[in-house]
C-alpha cells in the first residue's frame, strides 16, 4: 500500500490564500486596538460619543472600523503626532534633569559641577545635530568619545 502524503491535500495557492487571510486578520485586529485606544484618548468626542463609536465598531466591526478611519482618521494621526512630541519632550526633559542633578551636588565642588553640566549640554547639541541630520553617525560618534575622554 502507498503512503498518504497529506501536504498533496492542500495545494500551494491555498497555502498563500491562508497566509494572506492570517495577515489580514491580524492587521485588522491591530486596527481595532488602535481605533479603541483612539477612541479613550479623545478630547472632543463626549461620553455619549465614545458610546458610539465602540458600540459601532464592536458590534459591526468592519463598517465600524472603516466609517472611523473615513470620518476620524485625520484627527487620529494629530493625536498621534501630539502625544509622540509629548513623550518625546518627557523623555529629553527626564534626562537632561538626570544628566544635571547626577553631576551637580556631588560633582565635588562647584567646578566638577560646571564641568558636567557642559559636556551635558554639548552631548544634548551633538543629539540635536543629530536627529536634524546634519552630522552622521559616524561624526557624532567621534564627537561623543572626544567629549567623555
Amino acid at each position: 500500500m502507498g503512503t498518504y502524503h497529506l501536504a498533496a491535500d492542500y495545494p500551494l495557492l491555498n497555502i498563500f490564500w491562508t497566509m494572506l487571510e492570517l495577515f489580514l486578520w491580524i492587521l485588522w485586529i491591530f486596527l481595532l486596538f488602535k481605533i479603541i485606544t483612539d477612541v479613550f484618548r479623545s478630547h472632543d468626542l463626549s461620553g455619549w460619543g465614545k458610546a458610539g463609536w465602540l458600540i459601532l465598531v464592536i458590534l459591526l466591526p468592519l463598517i465600524g472600523v472603516l466609517a472611523y478611519l473615513i470620518a476620524r482618521g485625520d484627527s487620529m494621526h494629530k493625536r498621534d503626532l501630539t502625544q509622540a512630541q509629548q513623550t518625546e519632550a518627557a523623555v529629553r526633559a527626564y534626562i537632561r534633569d538626570a544628566a544635571t542633578s547626577d553631576g551637580g551636588p556631588e560633582g565635588g565642588g562647584t567646578g566638577g559641577g560646571g564641568a558636567s553640566r557642559s559636556h551635558v549640554d554639548d552631548l544634548a547639541a551633538l543629539a540635536d545635530l543629530k536627529s536634524r541630520g546634519l552630522i552622521s553617525d559616524e561624526e557624532y560618534q567621534r564627537a561623543k568619545d572626544k567629549l567623555l575622554v
